[in-house]
C-alpha cells in the first residue's frame, strides 16, 4: 500500500527517495519506500524495532555500501541528482551527508584531531590557522567550545557521554555538510545530555538538513518538522509533525504513538 501524506508536503526538498527497496542478502529489508527531506527542516523517522528506518537512512549517505550482501534499489537523490550513479565520489558525498551514530564514537585523538580529521583529509584549510579556525567554528556550533576550549589537547573519549556526541556532531560539520543524518543519537544518554543535543539539533536547522531515527515519541515530537513513520519496511505515513501526533490517517500510526504496539 502508497504511503499517505498526512499533510502538505515539504516546499522544499533536500533529499528524495523513490522506490527504495532494500535487500540485506536474500532478506528484504525495506519495500518501496519513496520519502521527502525537507530542506532546513528536521525529518524524524519513527516505528517499532526492526521496521526498517535506520536502514533507510544509511540509504541516504550509501553507508550500506560497507554492508556485505546490501542490495539497494530505486532512486535516492540530493538536489536532483543520483546518489548511486556510478561517477558519484562516494568519500565526496558522506563529506555532503555527514552521520553521527548512537552511540558516541570519537577517534582515539585528541579533541581537537577529532574535529580536524575531516577537513586535512578533505584538503579544506591552507594552513593551520585556517584549521584552527574550523575547529573553534565547529565546537562552537556543536555548543562544546567554552566546556572544552582549554583542553583541547586532552583525548576526545575522556570526555563524558554528552559531551562526546557533541564532539561527533562538531566531527561532523567540520567538513561543511549539507545534510546531518542522526542514528538515535541519544539512546545511549541521560535526560540532561539528551536536552542539550535536542536543542543543539533546533539550533543547527537553520544551516543543515537534518533526519534523525528515533524510538522516542517525545523527541520526535520536540524536534522534528516533519514525521516518517515506518512499519515492516514499508513507510506508513508521512507528514507534518504536527498532524502525525494529532490526527494520523492510518491506524497504524495511532496505535504506534500510543503505545499500543513498538
Amino acid at each position: 500500500m502508497t504511503a499517505k501524506y498526512a499533510a502538505v508536503k515539504p516546499k522544499r526538498v533536500k533529499m528524495r527517495g523513490e522506490n527504495v527497496t532494500v535487500f540485506y542478502g536474500n532478506k528484504q529489508a525495506l519495500h518501496g519506500v519513496t520519502l521527502d527531506i525537507a530542506a532546513n527542516k528536521v525529518t524524524a523517522l519513527i516505528g517499532p524495532s526492526g521496521c526498517g528506518k535506520s536502514t533507510f537512512l544509511r540509504c541516504l549517505n550509501r553507508m550500506n555500501d560497507t554492508i556485505e550482501g546490501a542490495r539497494v534499489e530505486g532512486v535516492i537523490t540530493l538536489d536532483g541528482e543520483d546518489i548511486y550513479a556510478p561517477d558519484i565520489d562516494v568519500v565526496e558525498l558522506r563529506a555532503r551527508v555527514g552521520m553521527v551514530f548512537q552511540r558516541p564514537n570519537p577517534f582515539p585523538k585528541s579533541i581537537y584531531d577529532n574535529v580536524a580529521y575531516g577537513p586535512r583529509i578533505h584538503g579544506l584549510t591552507k594552513n593551520r590557522a585556517e584549521l584552527d579556525e574550523i575547529v573553534e567554528k565547529s565546537l562552537k556550533s556543536a555548543g562544546l567550545f567554552d566546556e572544552v576550549k582549554d583542553r583541547l589537547h586532552d583525548a576526545g573519549t575522556g570526555l563524558s557521554g554528552g559531551q562526546q556526541q557533541r564532539l561527533c556532531i562538531a566531527r561532523a560539520i567540520a567538513v561543511s555538510p549539507e545534510v546531518i543524518l542522526m542514528d538515535e543519537p541519544c539512546s545511549a544518554l541521560d535526560p540532561i545530555a539528551t536536552a542539550r543535543i535536542e536543542e543543539l539539533i533546533d539550533d543547527l536547522r537553520k544551516n543543515y538538513t537534518i533526519a534523525i531515527v528515533t524510538h522516542s515519541m517525545q523527541q520526535a515530537a520536540r524536534v522534528s518538522q516533519y514525521t516518517a513513520m515506518f512499519h515492516l519496511g514499508s513507510l506508513v505515513e508521512m507528514g507534518e509533525t504536527k498532524i502525525i501526533f494529532t490526527s494520523p490517517k492510518e491506524r497504524r500510526t495511532q496505535d504506534y504513538i500510543t503505545g499500543r504496539f513498538g
